[in-house]
């Protein structure tokens, strides 16, 4: 990515979930809702444009750069377009209507793909499973002290909540339990990779962003995903690493990546896993 000539208020690391619409039917209506924001983003936090063409109502993410001819690329994110500066939106858009066969077919694609692999969601009981740091770990109703607890070696996590206890109770007590072992865990690895690195973030704080596993901004404010629980802690640690290396450097130069190799020299293949994370490591709640 090429510095901007404008300060950047933030840096942020996407998190790739697969979960930005990709194409939807006409007539659906754009207000906001619980489960659908009122503009669709990009994974960098911009809007995302669309065009009709058709039956259907097509989201892309438009970038400019110094290339010479209009790019297309789809991942798990949707359709990205990469075009000339001096291209018109008149010319992008008829280049989207030309290929709009193809993109199509591979916007299908990667959705068979997400639902091929998804699981069902979370059956939030006693005995439920969900991961934590990696690891399965089995709810137990009925504490026998009515305190909550977590004995670490027999992966259980036990709930101070009767065996009759309604699913958003256990999902809350769960979910509750998660983002407290986020917020603490999160605090210790900052503090750890800050002193590697030399540097002083002004404040953390958890985020439940849905395409976005962490940001920094100027004044050193740093966010960071409670879903990043549920993955190893060498993911975490890199995440961690990769925002407070922002801190020197608010852009993704390869000064930046040298900044994140000295003090996590593993983060391509953590970068790696992150980008290309399996589903099982995140419950579908």
């Amino acid at each position: 990515m090429q510095k901007s000539s404008k300060p950047q208020p933030a840096a942020a690391l996407d998190s790739r979930q697969l979960d930005l619409p990709l194409f939807e039917e006409p007539g659906v209506s754009d207000a906001p809702s619980p489960q659908k924001p009122a503009v669709p983003l990009a994974p960098d936090g911009t809007k995302l444009r669309h065009i009709t063409l058709g039956a259907q109502s097509l989201y892309y993410h438009l970038k400019r750069s110094s290339r010479r001819s209009i790019g297309f690329a789809i991942d798990g994110t949707g359709l990205t377009i990469t075009a000339p500066r001096w291209v018109t939106l008149t010319d992008i858009e008829t280049a989207i209507t030309e290929k709009q066969r193809w993109i199509f077919a591979k916007l299908t694609e990667w959705q068979s793909r997400v639902e091929q692999r998804a699981l069902p969601r979370v059956d939030w009981k006693d005995g439920a499973q969900v991961p934590y740091l990696g690891q399965p770990v089995r709810v137990s109703l009925g504490a026998p002290d009515g305190t909550l607890r977590f004995d670490e070696e027999q992966a259980l996590l036990a709930l101070p909540l009767p065996l009759q206890a309604e699913p958003q109770q256990i999902k809350d007590r769960v979910q509750g339990w998660l983002q407290s072992e986020a917020k603490r865990l999160f605090g210790e690895r900052l503090a750890i990779y800050a002193e590697k690195l030399g540097v002083n973030y002004r404040a953390y704080a958890l985020s439940s962003a849905a395409t976005r596993w962490g940001s920094c901004s100027s004044d050193g404010k740093i966010r960071l995903n409670w879903r990043l629980v549920h993955f190893p802690l060498s993911i975490i640690d890199y995440v961690v690493a990769h925002e407070l290396a922002h801190l020197r450097e608010m852009n993704h130069s390869p000064r930046f990546w040298q900044t994140v190799e000295s003090i996590f020299p593993e983060f391509r293949e953590a970068r790696q896993t992150l980008k290309h994370h399996p589903p099982e490591l995140l419950p579908a709640l």
